[in-house]
């Protein structure tokens, strides 16, 4: 349990180091923010910072970090690493970013954000990919726990019209309208921060039960090994695999809607920084627990592989179970069935935002907001039920959420990287976990089976990927530091002619 002990300690200490020498970079001032500024009581409202942090925390976890860092255990307890310091120096950056350029810029969704610093066909691109995944994201988030209620009320002997999964379909979706379009305050701010403290409880239950219960977290040092049974490569399946909890792209497109609602620039450490560290300590209880349950064979996770085949949600309530007895039932049912809703609804809102950004549309009125809301929830609607009467199926799309989700992270710290240019502050910060990500995303789409490993040449060969990837973060990087050095030689000119 040591590892394990002294990952917690410095994602911690992380929070207090190198969280406020970002922080400190960027430079938080006392001008008006947007939620003080705009203020329209729908989307741009003043809320607590206590309120600020569990939703924002909810909001970009759900049950992401649990989920990837379940899937994580599979390669071992090298998975720590990357989680303790793959949030410290690039998921909490690039939240932080993300949370804190889109409140310079009034509020504005991810896409806007990302245009203003990296250019008008960057802007036009994701627009198009974050509606498109936000309500991808939302549908998902919606089936899978109306599935799940179906499965668990059948199994108490519910029968009728509350054991049909479209039925709960429709009751998920009717509250995702209601929670889309009225005031943030209203549901989301009353309701979630209670949300938020079951996901921290549930987590603390379980790493107090791991040894209460006999279990033993294994040591990095003595299974400094790729543990998973199919022998996955580590990198960068590994990185890919593990992203709520480590860093996210997903998350880019929630902070806006607590940068909406802060009072004070001086909030933004905390509530940005702070809820990805939050994140990722829940991420290394859970990567913990996957590594602890269940039985290694043969130095492989072998149990752990045995459990995940009946879903992730069937693994979460089994670990709840033994680590926290009936307890536990109580939490997992909450962590397996609210809170993917809650992460449904906030990216169905962020969707709306995203279109009312691109389209210049006031979401101050009811009727604009109506003319927004309905479409959106309405294409969520008909892939939701499509998929779940079965003529519809994005089971292959989803697939590419991965891969999607760490590249658009990495699209978000070259923002940030380019913003820092701008201000002539250190944007190493942002430039290095920029350049990592970009040959992690690299070296996945080179050799995933989704994608060109479609290909039998490049499926899982490590010797053409890993070149590949190198090759492409470093291109990317130079392509960064030459549009570094030509902005700074522009703006040393400019200032040379106004001294002359």
């Amino acid at each position: 349990m040591i590892s394990f002990l002294l990952c917690l300690v410095i994602m911690i200490a992380g929070y207090f180091t190198y969280g406020k020498f970002v922080d400190n970079i960027f430079g938080p001032d006392d001008r008006e923010t947007p939620a003080v500024a705009i203020n329209d009581g729908v989307d741009y409202v003043v809320m607590p910072q206590w309120k600020l942090f569990l939703v924002q925390l909810l909001n970009i976890a759900g049950l992401g970090p649990i989920f990837g860092a379940l899937q994580g255990a599979l390669w071992g307890p090298i998975v720590f690493l990357w989680i303790t310091f793959g949030t410290i120096f690039a998921g909490a950056v690039h939240d932080y970013f993300s949370g804190m350029l889109s409140e310079r810029n009034n509020g504005d969704s991810i896409a806007e954000v990302t245009g203003t610093y990296l250019g008008p066909v960057m802007k036009t691109i994701l627009r198009v990919f974050s509606v498109v995944l936000l309500v991808m994201v939302g549908t998902v988030f919606a089936v899978g726990p109306a599935g799940l209620l179906v499965k668990l009320l059948t199994e108490k002997g519910v029968s009728g019209v509350f054991a049909q999964t479209t039925v709960w379909l429709g009751i998920i979706l009717v509250y995702y309208f209601i929670a889309t379009f009225i005031s943030i305050d209203k549901i989301i701010g009353r309701i979630y921060p209670i949300f938020g403290i079951c996901l921290i409880a549930m987590a603390v239950g379980v790493i107090i039960g791991i040894p209460v219960h006999g279990y033993h977290i294994p040591e990095i040092f003595s299974h400094f090994s790729n543990m998973h049974p199919s022998a996955t490569p580590v990198w960068s399946f590994m990185f890919i695999t593990v992203a709520c909890g480590a860093i996210s792209g997903f998350h880019s497109t929630q902070s806006p809607l607590m940068a909406r609602c802060l009072k004070s620039e001086r909030q933004g450490h905390f509530v940005f920084y702070g809820a990805m560290v939050a994140e990722g300590c829940i991420a290394l209880v859970w990567a913990a627990a996957g590594c602890a349950v269940y039985e290694a064979t043969g130095g492989l996770s072998t149990g752990l592989a045995e459990i995940l085949q009946g879903g992730q949600s069937v693994a979460i309530y089994d670990v709840s179970v033994k680590t926290m007895g009936s307890v536990g039932v109580i939490l997992a049912m909450i962590g397996v069935v609210i809170c993917p809703i809650t992460s449904g609804d906030t990216a169905f809102r962020s969707a709306r935002y995203a279109l009312a950004d691109w389209m210049n549309f006031d979401q101050g009125s009811f009727k604009n907001r109506l003319i927004l809301t309905v479409p959106v929830l309405g294409v969520g609607a008909f892939l939701g039920f499509g998929n779940t009467l079965g003529f519809l199926s994005y089971q292959v799309i989803w697939r590419y959420f991965s891969w999607t989700n760490q590249t658009l992270a990495m699209i978000v710290l070259w923002s940030a990287a380019m913003y820092l240019v701008k201000e002539h502050k250190n944007y190493w910060i942002a430039a290095a976990p920029a350049t990592f990500m970009s040959a992690v995303s690299a070296t996945y789409f080179v050799m995933a089976p989704e994608c060109l490993g479609l290909i039998p040449a490049f499926k899982n060969n490590t010797s053409i990927a890993y070149p590949a990837g190198i090759i492409i973060a470093a291109l990317f990087l130079g392509l960064f530091l030459r549009a570094a050095s030509k902005r700074s030689n522009n703006s040393t000119k400019k200032n040379g002619r106004r001294t002359a």
